[in-house]
């Protein structure tokens, strides 16, 4: 209490004489104290099962060891144990300490805020509407997969993490993505946008593009992927394009087809009345009915053409 007070203006210490009493302290009130400062031996409990007891109790508080044991290997162990520093009482002093709880609390701060991140990021990619996946940059085996890509390609998650991304392409569609791979290792850079051609577990094709970005994942370099199937869009754009060219068909028939003979009908009639003989009218009705027939035939055309849209159509809107 003296060394602290000697760095800190304000001190609220509150003091156990053993593992029991530090126990009631803290169960259910580990939030309200900023650091535990730990004598390694306590009336009723010592060493490893008095660290393991206090850390699993306040897992998110700071825990610094004070003892006058000198094994380092030991130090080593507490530290792996959830401890946050591990300090002799021979070498200690009021800056030490003080040192010591402030690293620990910065140190905690950086790692909550770390863990706060990482569910972030886990939240967005597990409940993301559009598949996404993590795999291996060296060994292009899956690392996670989101339930969005589960639902649609048809694996389980366990059959996922078996597979490698060369698993779930036709044949040829690899080699286009390790290129793009191989460049991303020389120059430790990737985030690219493309267009490929995935394999559900079914056999079934389906277009995606896929958005890709190097990361760190576990330790490893890895690749974090969105896929967004455009199969249904591409087809609806195919459709539309078809749709347009049979339009530019009915409307080449309209402009020539139809034109040419119902021009002859009205030139016949315009001068039908003017004709001296009936030999001449009986000659231009003959002209006028095969006219008439020409345009009833076209007409029909552009009909059929323009039913067989009709139903194709609705054939694809289903």
């Amino acid at each position: 209490e003296e060394f602290l007070l000697e760095q800190m203006k304000q001190l609220n210490l509150t003091h156990a004489k053993n593992c029991r009493e530090a126990r009631s302290i803290l169960t259910g009130r580990c939030e309200q104290f900023d650091v535990i400062l730990l004598d390694l031996s306590l009336p009723d409990k010592t060493g490893v099962p008095l660290i393991s007891d206090i850390t699993k109790l306040c897992m998110n508080t700071p825990v610094i060891v004070l003892t006058s044991y000198t094994d380092f290997a030991f130090g080593i162990k507490s530290l792996s144990l959830g401890v946050s520093d591990y300090v002799l009482k021979e070498e200690l002093t009021p800056i030490s300490l003080y040192k010591s709880i402030v690293y620990s609390l910065e140190r905690k701060k950086a790692t909550l805020e770390l863990e706060d991140s990482e569910k972030r990021y886990s939240d967005l990619f597990h409940l993301s509407p559009q598949p996404m996946w993590v795999f291996d940059i060296n060994t292009f085996y899956f690392l996670n997969v989101n339930d969005a890509a589960i639902v649609q390609y048809g694996y389980s998650r366990e059959e996922f993490l078996s597979l490698t991304i060369k698993d779930i392409r036709p044949a040829g569609e690899f080699a286009k993505i390790k290129k793009i791979i191989d460049s991303a290792m020389l120059t430790g850079r990737l985030e690219c946008q493309c267009n490929n051609i995935h394999r559900k577990k079914n056999g079934e094709l389906m277009r995606v593009d896929t958005k890709s970005k190097l990361i760190e994942y576990q330790g490893k370099k890895a690749v974090v992927t969105l896929a967004i199937d455009v199969t249904e869009r591409l087809n609806y754009i195919k459709a539309i394009e078809l749709q347009n060219q049979k339009l530019k068909e009915i409307s080449w028939i309209q402009s020539h087809i139809v034109r040419a003979p119902l021009a002859r009908i009205m030139g016949l009639i315009n001068v039908f009345n003017d004709m001296p003989t009936a030999d001449e009218k009986e000659k231009a009705l003959k002209y006028i009915l095969l006219s008439a027939n020409e345009l009833d035939i076209a007409i029909k055309e552009i009909t059929n053409k323009s039913n067989m849209d009709i139903e194709s159509s609705s054939s694809q809107s289903c």
